[in-house]
């Protein structure tokens, strides 16, 4: 009788996170706040331009999500509790 060898199981892609591959932060439309304080929001946290900033508002308004920041899972991560932190309703994911 001979014994099979032993092989080790190979990861797959779905096991391995890809540090390289950007994450994104995403802004959703909400019911409460103005657009003039979702854009403010915009121009304070993330430094962006008014013209840039009243964009990104006006896809959250008519859209209902904006992507509004590319980054590692660390700072989207970061980026959408800071957003959650001014009554904002913000996710991060994975960029697909």
């Amino acid at each position: 009788m001979s014994i099979a060898p032993v092989q080790e199981r190979q990861a797959d892609a779905a096991d391995v996170a890809d540090p390289a591959v950007p994450w994104i932060t995403l802004v959703w439309n909400d019911p409460v706040n103005l657009m003039s304080y979702v854009t403010y929001v915009f121009q304070t946290y993330f430094n962006y331009p008014r013209a840039k900033a009243e964009k990104l508002m006006m896809d959250v308004h008519t859209l209902g999500k904006a992507v509004v920041a590319h980054g590692t899972r660390e700072e989207m991560e970061r980026d959408a509790m800071a957003m959650q932190g001014y009554g904002l309703w913000a996710t991060f994911e994975k960029d697909s």
